[in-house]
């Protein structure tokens, strides 16, 4: 008996060490909100930073979703003359789970369409506002052309990162594509797309498992242009970068990638051509995001005006 109640004690410390691994922790509290912040219809709060001229007095309102590992605070090359001159008003937001905004646990791609939405309408941005998503944070946009085409005067996505298991994709072009990977970014993929979300943070902490290469800024990932990008960005530093990920990886960066690469209910190829311009901006020489789906998006969605950028890279919207 006194063996048999021994295997017990064991089994149950080695579960429970076992489930502490594997969960993540529950999201840590902001220490201190020092930004604006509009509180949502379910109660959660969106942390925003407004950029260029008065609301009131702009031509265009822009409303620029971040990407990955990111912020409200994203380096933009565009100064206060420019912006004055178009006439541009520009606010970013932190997505659900980054810097000061509240996590989302239902966060799926249609919640973050109207985050977007709800966003507009708290700042008064008019009936129709522009949309511009970058790299990851483009995957709330195709919402916004799904669900709230009417809200939209025109919209952006910057070297979108594409979800491999988007339906309307031929298989044998997605796989080939997708085997030009890094094997640890096949192997995060997969997860990120199979396995419970807890999953992802399983693997992703642990130090014997290589992190994904976009984590780790990987040098095989960046092109000549990206790599000046990056040092011209190092010399403007972020003051909030800290706050970036300050509500736990899993919140920010690992849901992200959970919600980017689950199956999405709606096939970006279902969206129907709703009058707003669409413009979508690649580099040639991305080797984040590879162009050849991108080609093939543009050519089943001609409503799409494609723009392929030579010699660009993952970076473009940051170069000056």
């Amino acid at each position: 008996m006194l063996g048999i109640a021994a295997c017990v004690v064991v089994v149950s410390v080695v579960v429970v060490y076992a489930y502490k691994r594997i969960m993540p922790p529950p999201p840590k509290a902001p220490p201190v909100i020092t930004s604006p912040r509009i509180k949502l219809k379910d109660g959660r709060h969106l942390a925003y930073s407004e950029r260029g001229v008065l609301r009131e007095n702009a031509t265009y309102k822009v409303i620029l979703v971040h990407g990955y590992d990111s912020s409200k605070d994203i380096y933009l090359p565009l100064s206060q003359e420019v912006m004055k001159k178009l006439g541009l008003y520009i606010v970013t937001f932190d997505r659900a789970g980054y810097g000061e905004s509240d996590p989302n646990p239902n966060r799926n791609v249609k919640s973050e369409a109207f985050d977007i939405q709800e966003l507009g309408d708290q700042l008064q941005l008019g009936p129709k506002f522009y949309v511009i998503g970058m790299s990851i944070g483009t995957y709330p946009v195709w919402p916004c052309l799904k669900y709230i085409p009417h809200r939209l005067a025109g919209v952006s996505l910057i070297v979108p990162v594409i979800n491999y298991w988007w339906p309307c994709f031929p298989p044998k072009l997605v796989n080939r594509e997708f085997e030009k990977q890094l094997i640890r970014d096949q192997w995060k993929l997969w997860i990120a797309h199979y396995a419970p979300g807890f999953m992802l943070h399983w693997w992703m902490t642990p130090k014997w498992f290589p992190k994904c290469s976009i984590s780790d800024r990987h040098p095989m990932l960046l092109n000549k242009r990206d790599m000046k990008t990056m040092h011209q960005m190092s010399q403007v530093p972020m003051s909030n970068q800290h706050k970036i990920r300050q509500q736990g990886e899993y919140e920010s960066l690992y849901r992200d990638m959970v919600v980017h690469f689950e199956n999405w209910e709606f096939d970006p190829m279902e969206i129907q051509d709703e009058g707003c311009y669409v413009y979508l901006w690649q580099g040639h020489e991305d080797k984040f995001v590879l162009f050849e789906l991108q080609r093939f998006l543009a050519r089943q969605l001609p409503w799409i005006r494609y723009h392929e950028v030579l010699n660009g890279g993952h970076f473009i919207i940051h170069e000056t």
